[in-house]
Parts: C-alpha cells; sequence; structure tokens
C-alpha cells in the first residue's frame, strides 16, 4: 500500500454547517458567475458566498411561510443558480428535497412525484408543458408548483426569496434557527434504472457531508479555481460535487449546453469541472482531430515522449510544450473529474501527457455517491485510485483471479431504498452496502473493476466475460459511436452463448472517410478491425458476431446503455 498525503479539510456533521462556514471563509468572494440577457446584450453578474447564504435564508424563510417545513420539494430543470438556490434553501431547513430527472417522460415525471409524495415542485420553464399535462390530471396531491423564472400564473423564485427578505427585516427567524437532523432522511434521489423501476434512494446530510470530507482529502480545489457545473444536477455526482465546489470556495459558472463548452472553457477561464467519460472522451477526440488536421502528429508525439522522459527527472515542462493545445481548451482547464462510468486509459493517458490532470472518481447513488478516486499522487491508468480514506471496502465471494463483488461501508452509504425494504436488505447487510459490481484490489491496494455483476457474460466452459472491458476498445474505433457487446444464445449449442457485439456507426465519420462504401463495405471495413481487436484477447474472448445500425442504443437519461431492453429487442 502506498503512503499517502491526504490534504487538510474540516468535517462536518451536516450541510449547513459547511454552507455557513464557507459564507464566513469566503464571504465576499464569487459563488457563482451569472450569464443574463439584458436589452439584447449579454452581462454578468456575480454572487457572492454571503449574498448566496441571505438569498438561501430568504428562500427557505419564505418557504416555511408557505407552510413548507417537514415537507417535500421536488426540483426539476436545468443546472442553474436558481436550482442550487432552491435545494440549499430546502436542505438547510431540514425540507426534503427530491432533485428529479429533467430528461423524463410526462408518465415517469409524474410517477416519481407520486412516488416521492412532493408536496410542491419547482421547475425551470422549458418543461412547463410536462407540468401543466401532470397538473391537468390531477393525480398527484402537489399543493404548489412554482417556476425557477417567472412564468404567468405561477409563483416565482425570485419573487419568493425578496418576500422571504421582507420577513427576515420583520423579524421571523423560525427558519435561520431551525436545527438540522443530520442523519435523518432530507435527501430523495432515483437511480437512473437500467433494468428495472428506479428506486428511490434515501440519503441523509451526513451522508452527504461525510463524502464531501473524504473528496476534500485526497482532491486538491482551490478557492482561485472556477468551476463549469457540466453534469446535470439530479445525478447525484453533480449535485454532491457542487457542494463540494462550495466547500472549497471556487467560482461556479453554468454552461450554454453541449455545443458550447470549448467556447464556455474560454468565456469564464474555467479550471475545472466534473464530467461523465463520455463528454471527457468527445474533448479528448477534438483534441486529436485538431492535431491531425495542423498536421502535427508526429511532432505531439515526439513532444510527449520528450515530456515523458523529463518527467522521470522530475522536470515538467508540459505547460510550454502543449501550451497550444491547452489554448484551445480555454487555456486555463487544469484539473478535470470523470465518473459515473469507466474512461478510456488512453485518454486519461493522452490528457495527463500533456499536462492537463484528469482524474476517475467512482460510486453510486446509494453511496453518496463517491467511493474511490484517483488524485495526483494515486494514479495508475486502468484503475480508479484507491476508496476515500473515510470508506472501508472489501472484494466477497472471490474466484481463482481474485475478482469477487465490492462492498463497502462508511457514513456515506445510504439510510435504504424509500418504501422498499425488500430492495433494502438485499443491498446492505451489516452495515455493508453490496454495489453489484465486480473487480479486485491489487498488491498497491489501487482499486480495478471489472463489470456489473449482473452483466457478467459466463461461457459453457466457465469462464468469465465482462463487456465493458471489450466495449472501451471497439469504441476507440473511428467508425464506432458506441457498442454493446452481449452473449447470443448460440444456435448449435443451447447451453452456450456466442460472444457477439451490436455497433453504432459514427454517421460523420463515414461520410467524411469512406463517403463512397455501402453500408455493406463498411460492415467490412469495421469486421476486419475487430478480427484485429481479437488477436488481443485470448480466443474465448472473441467477439464471432456482429450487428451494425446507425440507430442509437436505448439508454437511461444518463446515458448508460438498457441492456436488458437492447437484449429483448436484439432477440425480437
Amino acid at each position: 500500500m502506498e503512503k499517502i498525503k491526504y490534504l487538510e479539510a474540516t468535517e462536518f456533521q451536516n450541510l449547513k454547517e459547511l454552507i455557513y462556514n464557507s459564507a464566513e471563509k469566503y464571504a465576499e468572494k464569487t459563488a457563482f458567475i451569472l450569464k443574463e440577457k439584458k436589452d439584447k446584450e449579454i452581462v454578468y453578474r456575480n454572487i457572492s458566498y454571503k449574498k448566496f447564504l441571505e438569498n438561501i435564508n430568504a428562500l427557505g424563510t419564505k418557504f416555511y411561510d408557505l407552510g413548507l417545513k417537514d415537507k417535500r420539494v421536488a426540483i426539476v430543470g436545468r443546472n442553474s443558480y436558481q436550482w442550487v438556490l432552491t435545494h440549499l434553501a430546502n436542505l438547510l431547513g431540514g425540507i426534503v428535497s427530491i432533485p428529479l430527472d429533467k430528461e423524463l417522460q410526462v408518465d415517469e415525471l409524474e410517477s416519481c412525484i407520486l412516488r416521492s409524495k412532493a408536496d410542491v415542485v419547482v421547475f425551470d420553464e422549458k418543461y412547463i408543458e410536462n407540468i401543466k399535462e401532470i397538473e391537468k390530471r390531477k393525480n398527484v396531491k402537489t399543493e404548489k408548483f412554482i417556476g425557477m423564472q417567472k412564468i404567468e400564473g405561477y409563483l416565482n423564485i425570485e419573487e419568493l426569496t425578496k418576500q422571504g427578505e421582507e420577513l427576515i427585516k420583520k423579524g421571523n427567524k423560525e427558519y435561520i434557527e431551525t436545527e438540522i437532523d443530520s442523519n435523518k432522511m432530507n435527501i430523495l434521489l432515483f437511480t437512473s434504472g437500467t433494468t428495472s423501476k428506479s428506486k428511490a434512494v434515501m440519503l441523509s446530510q451526513k451522508n452527504i457531508a461525510s463524502n464531501i470530507y473524504g473528496m476534500q482529502l485526497v482532491e486538491g480545489l482551490y478557492p482561485t479555481d472556477v468551476n463549469l457545473a457540466f453534469l446535470p444536477f439530479h445525478h447525484v455526482f453533480g449535485s454532491t460535487g457542487m457542494i463540494m465546489m462550495l466547500a472549497c470556495g471556487l467560482a461556479t459558472a453554468f454552461p450554454d449546453g453541449l455545443r458550447y463548452v470549448a467556447q464556455n472553457l474560454k468565456e469564464y477561464k474555467v479550471s475545472v469541472f466534473v464530467g461523465v467519460p463520455l463528454l471527457v472522451e468527445a474533448i479528448y477526440k477534438k483534441v486529436e482531430e485538431g492535431i491531425e488536421k495542423k498536421g502535427k502528429t508526429k511532432a505531439v508525439n515526439f513532444a510527449r515522449k520528450l515530456s515523458n522522459i523529463l518527467l522521470k527527472l522530475h522536470i515538467d515542462i508540459r505547460k510550454k510544450l502543449f501550451k497550444q493545445i491547452l489554448e484551445e481548451l480555454g487555456g486555463h482547464l487544469r484539473f478535470v473529474i470523470s465518473g459515473g462510468a469507466p474512461l478510456d486509459k488512453r485518454v486519461a493517458k493522452g490528457f495527463n501527457e500533456i499536462g492537463l490532470e484528469v482524474v476517475q472518481g467512482y460510486g453510486l447513488t446509494e453511496t453518496a455517491p463517491v467511493i474511490a478516486a484517483e488524485n495526483y499522487q494515486i494514479k495508475k491508468y486502468g484503475s480508479i485510485g484507491m476508496s476515500l480514506p473515510n470508506v472501508e471496502l472489501e472484494f466477497e465471494n472471490k474466484d481463482e483471479n481474485g475478482i469477487g463483488e465490492l462492498k463497502v461501508k462508511g457514513a456515506n452509504v445510504m439510510l435504504g431504498y424509500y418504501e422498499n425494504e425488500e430492495a433494502t436488505k438485499q443491498v446492505l447487510k451489516d452495515g455493508w452496502f453490496y454495489t453489484g459490481d465486480l473487480g479486485y484490489i491489487d498488491k498497491q491496494g489501487y482499486l480495478f473493476l471489472t463489470g456489473r455483476k449482473k452483466d457478467m457474460i459466463v461461457l459453457k466452459n466457465g469462464k468469465k466475460v465482462f463487456p465493458e472491458e471489450i466495449e472501451i476498445i471497439i469504441n476507440r474505433l473511428d467508425l464506432v459511436q458506441e457498442c454493446m457487446v452481449f452473449g447470443l444464445p448460440n444456435e448449435s449449442n443451447k447451453n452456450d452463448v456466442k460472444l457477439s457485439v451490436k455497433i453504432v456507426y459514427d454517421k460523420e465519420i463515414a461520410k467524411q472517410k469512406y463517403a463512397e462504401k455501402s453500408k455493406e463495405e463498411l460492415e467490412q471495413i469495421i469486421w476486419e478491425q475487430i478480427k484485429e481487436i481479437n488477436k488481443t484477447f485470448p480466443p474465448y474472448k472473441y467477439i464471432k458476431n456482429m450487428i451494425l445500425t446507425d440507430e442509437e442504443l436505448i439508454k437511461t437519461t444518463t446515458k448508460k446503455i438498457k441492456r436488458n431492453e437492447e437484449m429483448k429487442a436484439i432477440l425480437q
């Protein structure tokens, strides 16, 4: 086990303590940079940490005035200042906050509002049609629908905040003086449900506060940093990450959308962001394409080799050597945290070699979320780093290769699944949470995941195949947009499966590089590449069959493939 030097951090029991500490410590510092349109002009407005707490207390006071003490408030919307303000106004008053996925279809959204017993729904104007449809159906018992922006016929966050300020001036201190029960359910989060109906995870403030403390001990974030809040806040990695930024005194800006990431990185001088591998890999692909277009591939590869040699001698010239490439990423970006799924180690290595630190975090909604992470000291490509210092972990029922199911214990582990005792008992046993992820720890203490227990393919000879391992390599092919590896029932032997892959080809790349080729010819090109990939694996891992399509795979809103639904479609 390597000797790790932990950073300094303060542990808080709840988020009220954490936010009050930041408001005092970073009082006049910018917490949020807001971009607004005024008379066709773009203006920027900074909200200080002190002002942010004042806004939280004002909105929370008005929430109490509306009778929401000990009630439940759901939030539906894009990442925005109003989203963060609502979430923290809930939490600092002990109101149960229910972040809902804005991408849900109206039936699913209605179901989540019903199941969570939300008393109020705060929503973004972009989703007004869904809200109006839910109101019209009259199935939900929700008392009020509140707009994040000014929407005719609805209360809105700005007005309520102003009304709350007036109440505080008149001496209303009930909300501000409310004491928080750190161990009570305060957040209800729906999992993305890749296999079955989503489960609602009950989290306490202690769960989140303890996870932020663990992350602060290992990840270096500083008050001089600017964060781009890209990961959706309804995702626990997004909302916990947001509060982590507030704990560290950063300024946060909001992106204008996927197409504008490069522009936003420059515009706000972004130094830090948290994203999913899909985004991190897409940015890397753009970097590679840019190098190729300028005909500088050889020069950059030589510079990388030179830089790696110098790094071994403790000479770091990456920022100078790769200045042009880093300028394309805004010129200030220094640190990227990737989470939600495994990151291609080639991408992590590629970014780190040009002087941009990319680390992986791993966790689940049920663990608030982070279990393990890499940092500048802890990095081994292909691994997900080491467990956070305040999280215990073990692998159970290990096979002959030392691969077992990962179980974890710590103050970050959920209270349970809401109104689902049976599902809770399946995963919480003797204080341990069983993740359903398979993997192992190497001699240095690095954590490696091999795949989900439920996705593992077991062949007739007892050999185990983890689809993700092969998918990462196939996804590197230029013609491949995404893929899914699966076991197809073998017609000649009903007890065995034939390792197969479904590939969605990239229509843009096909147009650019293979304009004259038919779909059949593209299929042949990809199949030849698959045969080359096969040679890098033992024979039992060879792909024997391929399905090619240009239709996107069925996915959850967090972009995880719904393997069960895909299999149903394939076997029809």
